[in-house]
């Protein structure tokens, strides 16, 4: 068997891009989506009828020309949505507007107006994941999400206070960021590469990894935003990853040996402390991880600036 079929018996495979093509060929059991992933799709001529069709229905249903462009975007990022739905197995993630990523209310309307629209169409939310950045605002508003059966992923996930705190307000699922983890390091460190056993995005994955398992919280754990398949490798057996089109095609021609690398087994014997955050100690705890601090704040402007992107491509359709 090639890595990638290896990998399969031990942790679930997921495609983290909007190209349908793709995901058909590798096979994943989820799929993922942000700003970035739309914006990219859509300016291909493939996607261009799920374009037109997301500009029609913002015209529509939009009052003015604000609200055509939000209902376009919308509708836009449903509907690659359920394209995808046609070709994975079980679950979508769709991401709420990063510009929310601070304000509970707005985080909160936005993800009961996505899973709407994919009700409206005959899509059952046990197949969406709502994907919100895992600040303090937006923990809560998935925490309360979570009570009303809209699940959630939890995404820009670089600390352990952020981990501690989507376990303890039960989301469904987070996706801590493994090569912007790594890419931080390396530049802090003035090197040019970091042996995957010893890639801190990878031991941060691993440390979240057994945290979970050893206090039995039923977060699962999709580790993300890979640089190598080295990385891949080495969380074998993490619940699941959701990996480039790239990687997946180079795991798919190697033929080497895998071997797990986590196992919930080992978790539980593991000398691990548990912490309990309120918001003060999950401010401070995270407030200490530099890395984590600024990774998180660039990644929050980063999908904004795309989502911007895509807004303007709308709007001059509009």
């Amino acid at each position: 068997m090639n890595l990638l079929e290896q990998l399969k018996l031990y942790t679930q495979v997921v495609a983290d891009t909007g190209d349908f093509e793709s995901i058909a060929q590798f096979k994943p059991i989820d799929a993922t989506t942000n700003p970035s992933l739309i914006y990219a799709a859509s300016q291909k001529k493939e996607y261009a009828h799920l374009v037109d069709a997301a500009v029609e229905y913002g015209k529509k249903n939009g009052s003015n020309s604000a609200s055509q462009l939000a209902e376009s975007l919308d509708m836009l990022a449903v509907s690659f949505g359920m394209e995808i739905l046609k070709v994975v197995p079980r679950r979508v993630s769709t991401e709420v507007d990063a510009r929310l990523s601070f304000d509970i209310e707005g985080s909160l309307t936005k993800a009961r107006k996505l899973i709407g629209i994919y009700e409206g169409n005959g899509i059952s939310r046990e197949k969406i994941l709502v994907k919100l950045a895992s600040t303090w605002e937006g923990i809560r508003a998935a925490e309360q999400l979570e009570k009303e059966g809209i699940h959630c992923n939890l995404t820009l996930l670089f600390s352990k206070a952020q981990a501690i705190a989507c376990a303890e307000a039960k989301v469904q699922l987070i996706s801590p960021f493994v090569g912007r983890i790594y890419d931080w390091h390396k530049k802090d460190r003035g090197v040019d590469s970091i042996p995957a056993i010893e890639d801190p995005g990878v031991l941060s994955v691993n440390y979240i990894y057994n945290y979970y398992k050893k206090f039995d919280y039923k977060t699962e754990v999709m580790g993300a935003s890979f640089r190598n398949i080295g990385e891949i490798i080495e969380l074998a057996g993490c619940d699941l990853l959701t990996i480039s089109p790239n990687l997946l095609s180079e795991l798919e021609k190697n033929e080497a040996e895998l071997l797990r690398k986590l196992d919930p087994e080992k978790s539980k014997t593991m000398d691990i402390q548990q912490i309990h955050l309120d918001e003060r100690t999950y401010r401070w705890l995270h407030n200490e991880d530099a890395m984590a601090v600024e990774k998180l704040s660039e990644g929050i402007r980063k999908f904004t600036e795309d989502l911007i992107k895509l807004e303007k491509f709308i709007a001059a359709k509009l």
